[in-house]
């Protein structure tokens, strides 16, 4: 197993690869829950879900790409390829708390679905689930813009199916050339 050790003068253990990445996308993910909230309180929720959901979506345009870079992958031009590189991506990106689950059904097509909403619990705690605009999918469409493959989703919505159906999906019908 590698560890990362820390200064040599440092009391703290040796943390895991697996606990480091943990702390880094936990760290990660509240700065962005926090950013969110004080958006929120400063622009109100319309505003706040426009700009989060393109933050979102741009963001993950530049991190597949520098993923797809560290893994030396080329382009991706078979749903097969991209099924391995999806698997890759979410080792990388993907923590423990994350609960959501992927697979792909049928040709072309990646079905992602929420299990548990570590978004939803944070927005329905900041009193804005009523009219949050879910930006966790914002970050599939980069990856997808990102690596140049056109897509179609369903279903469309606009508002937190978490919140209005108790669960949370979408298909990604994916068009390689």
């Amino acid at each position: 197993m590698v560890s990362i050790a820390l200064t040599e003068n440092s009391d703290m253990k040796s943390l895991k690869k697996k606990e480091l990445k943990e702390l880094l996308i936990k760290n990660w993910m509240t700065h962005d829950g926090m950013w969110f909230y004080h958006c929120f309180k400063e622009c109100g929720i319309v505003k706040t879900n426009v700009i989060n959901k393109a933050a979102v979506r741009s963001m993950a345009m530049i991190e597949i790409k520098r993923i797809k870079k560290a893994l030396e992958i080329g382009q991706i031009e078979t749903f097969e390829r991209f099924k391995g590189f999806m698997d890759d991506v979410c080792n990388i990106v993907k923590a423990d708390f994350m609960k959501f689950d992927y697979n792909f059904p049928s040709d072309n097509v990646c079905h992602i679905e929420m299990q548990e909403c570590f978004a939803y619990d944070g927005i329905k705690k900041i009193g804005a689930i009523e009219k949050y605009q879910c930006g966790i999918f914002e970050r599939f469409k980069g990856w997808f813009d990102g690596l140049g493959i056109e897509y179609s989703v369903t279903p469309q919505v606009d508002v937190c199916m978490m919140h209005g159906d108790g669960k949370c999906f979408r298909n990604f019908k994916l068009k390689f050339s």
